[in-house]
């Protein structure tokens, strides 16, 4: 038996991670052709751009979440900073009259403090993420509970200017789709050409090994949590342009449809595997599924459901294909031993 014949199994499933993201774009144009025909208004202009501004906000905090989950990390505190963000942005506007960018700039650096927080007692105390980032979610709405006080952010406190990037269109997609997948191209692109992002693929897939090698793991991991929280900022920004509106419950419920999307998008929740597209991916192909079962008249109890099954099948294909590539490796490394 040739070493070749030993690889094969490994090339063929490492060519099956790469195939991910195609896998799932099939998927989508499935969903969206199936529901097309018995809905014929699904694929309508109006439609089609509210599922990429539906998709958008989700794929942007997967952007950020993808990199904690690669190295064996997860931030679950994403939701609440967006509505922090968004509500803080949004009082700014009303009361203090700043600019845009002045309030861009409030938004993003105040999720770049939380997610400082997250990846400092997470490396530095050693205290599990899933426990900080918990702990997180529900400081920060208390403090948002505190700070909004019953009080409601209206449209007709934030300049028309700001919310026409939650709903004018560049050739017929939405702005905030477009600043997404910028974000997302520049993110992926970062991710294949950088040293230090390649260390976080590195420390998901062998902590130890890591570390023998010198990788810094403990500031390469809070880096993710600082990118995670920076973004959640900006996302709270944007929410506040797309909704134009804002109380103590926006971004309710986002982490978790954030991990669905990154999971089912390919990202292994073991660390180690997976990338920023593979996650927007996700994040569309859920949004989709969602508008597919409204626009089929389906009963929106149905769309967590969906998520939940979908969640739990992509966890257990990755296990599955985790100890498929494992097992081969080891075949692989017997033939080199005896050759």
């Amino acid at each position: 038996m040739s070493t070749d014949t030993a690889a094969r199994p490994v090339r063929r499933f490492e060519s099956l991670l790469r195939a991910r993201e195609l896998g799932i774009a099939i998927v989508i144009v499935l969903v969206v052709a199936i529901t097309a025909v018995r809905n014929s208004n699904f694929l309508d202009a109006q439609s089609v751009q509210q599922l990429l501004s539906g998709a958008a906000l989700i794929a942007l905090l997967s952007v950020g979440e993808t990199m904690v989950i690669i190295t064996r990390n997860v931030d679950l505190s994403v939701g609440s900073t967006v509505g922090l963000s968004a509500y803080v942005f949004g009082d700014l506007f009303k009361y203090q009259h700043i600019s845009v960018v002045a309030g861009f700039a409030v938004g993003i650096v105040l999720g770049a403090v939380v997610g400082a927080v997250n990846g400092l007692v997470t490396t530095v105390l050693r205290v599990p993420s899933l426990v900080v980032t918990l702990a997180m979610l529900y400081v920060i709405r208390g403090v948002d509970g505190m700070i909004v006080n019953g009080h409601t952010i209206d449209p007709t406190a934030i300049p028309h200017a700001f919310t026409e990037v939650g709903y004018r269109t560049l050739f017929g997609v939405p702005w905030l789709a477009i600043i997404v997948i910028v974000v997302v191209a520049v993110a992926g692109y970062a991710m294949r050409s950088f040293r230090a992002s390649r260390d976080l693929y590195a420390i998901g897939s062998n902590p130890e090994a890591a570390a023998l090698a010198g990788i810094p793991a403990g500031r390469r991991v809070f880096t993710a949590f600082v990118i995670s929280g920076t973004l959640a900022g900006l996302a709270g920004a944007l929410f506040l342009a797309l909704h134009a509106q804002v109380d103590n419950s926006g971004g309710i419920g986002y982490e978790l449809a954030v991990v669905a999307a990154v999971v089912v998008g390919g990202v292994a929740i073991f660390g180690g595997s997976g990338t920023v597209v593979g996650a927007a991916l996700g994040a569309l192909l859920l949004n989709t599924i969602n508008q597919a079962l409204v626009a089929s008249k389906v009963s929106s109890f149905w769309n967590m459901a969906v998520a939940g099954g979908l969640l739990l099948a992509a966890i257990a294909f990755d296990r599955w294909l985790s100890l498929r590539v494992a097992r081969g490796l080891k075949s692989a490394r017997g033939v080199h031993r005896d050759v």
